[in-house]
């Protein structure tokens, strides 16, 4: 299968074998023709599944056919929970526009909003926002919805965690009636399944959810380790084995913090990234760290679905997530685009529960290793596959 052969034209096809992509993933090839005929469209795709192409490239041959009528109008409107997110996905309409005569912006909260009004007023094709500063901006009569063609939810159950439902029940009442409504998530859960009640009416559904939560591609490992050693045990790791780059994910923004500065007492340089740091400082964090400036970031949460790096060796769980899926969303930031990644996880008896949980999102047992100076005085029992948190008890 070929991009050409799923209709994309060719100033689309050319700018995609320009950036290396070679055939379409299953999601792109589930879900493009379903966009291109103009269908409202539900689909359960993980992180690094290829997921942004599948509404971006059917999104680019639509719009290419016309232009924005009236200043301070967009024609499709792509709405993200993080800043990061908006400005990879829109990164990524220019990548893949870039033989068309087309317009993208990102706006998003958290950096001054007169550019981003600027940059509205000549109109916009596409948008990429994160909802509340698109509400701010549309009440300000900065932007229009009346030309809006397309709608795209991208990581709704993520939108729906972090409180948006609001801000985007407003955005869908303000757009026309007509509006093609495509909604992608990591999960298809009842919340996500409410939203698509009222968003996206007798839509095709498409779910590879549960096929790409345990790509082959990633290898999956943990080591087991009591809490007060993994600091000293990461530090190892790193050293030993001649780490080139590690994406760490940790809880807290305090937690970050105290593990860069833990790991600087052991020679190892390491950024921290989080929400409280500027915008400015977590762009240019990101751009080393693609770079490969900075060889290990330790970042909360927030960066789960917002780093998109193609060729990032393997992450690192510090602590184990929870829910489950963010597990899913972690490991989906290496081995993207059917590369090979790694997924290592630090684990301690305290999280046995959370391992419980992810072990049975993923349907099997994650491999356990030991490391010689590390092996835990607390052990951490074996997995039960099909556990129940108490509160899903009958």
């Amino acid at each position: 299968m070929t991009f050409s052969k799923l209709g994309l034209s060719s100033p689309i096809t050319r700018a995609l074998e320009e950036l290396g992509y070679q055939k379409p993933t299953t999601i792109q090839t589930k879900a493009i023709p379903v966009a291109l005929e103009g269908r409202d469209l539900i689909a359960a795709a993980q992180t690094g599944t290829g997921k942004t192409a599948s509404f971006v490239l059917p999104i680019l041959e639509k719009l290419n056919q016309g232009e924005t009528q009236r200043k301070k109008r967009i024609r499709a409107l792509v709405v993200v929970p993080t800043r990061e997110l908006a400005i990879q996905v829109e990164s990524k309409v220019a990548d893949y526009g870039k033989h068309l005569n087309l317009t993208s912006a990102a706006i998003f909260g958290g950096v001054d909003e007169k550019p981003q009004k600027q940059r509205l007023i000549e109109g916009v094709d596409v948008l990429v926002a994160t909802p509340g500063r698109l509400i701010d901006l549309y009440g300000q009569r900065a932007v229009y919805f009346e030309e809006v063609e397309v709608l795209v939810l991208d990581e709704a159950d993520r939108m729906l965690d972090m409180g948006f439902i609001e801000d985007i029940n407003k955005i869908i009442a303000r757009l026309p009636e007509d509006v093609q409504n495509l909604l992608f998530s990591a999960t298809l859960s009842n919340k996500v399944r409410d939203l698509a009640k009222t968003a996206v009416h007798n839509a095709f559904e498409i779910s590879i959810a549960a096929n790409a939560a345990s790509k082959s591609n990633i290898e999956q490992w943990l080591i087991t380790v009591d809490k007060d050693k993994k600091s000293a045990l990461l530090s190892h790791l790193i050293k030993e084995n001649q780490w080139d780059q590690a994406l760490i994910f940790i809880e807290t923004k305090h937690g970050a913090a105290k593990l860069v500065s833990q790991l600087e007492k052991r020679d190892i340089k390491a950024e921290a990234f989080h929400s409280g740091r500027s915008q400015a400082i977590r762009e240019q964090l990101l751009a080393d760290f693609k770079s490969g400036k900075i060889q290990y970031l330790v970042a909360t949460g927030v960066a789960a679905r917002g780093i998109d790096i193609d060729e990032l060796s393997r992450v690192v769980n510090y602590d184990l997530p929870f829910p489950a899926d963010e597990y899913v969303h972690r490991i989906g930031r290496t081995g993207r685009a059917d590369a090979k990644g790694e997924a290592i996880s630090l684990v301690s008896k305290d999280n046995f529960k959370n391992l419980c949980m992810i072990e049975s999102r993923l349907g099997h047992l994650i491999e356990r290793r030991e490391v010689e100076g590390f092996v835990p005085n607390k052990p951490v029992p074996i997995s039960i596959l099909n556990y129940v948190p108490k509160h899903k008890r009958q």
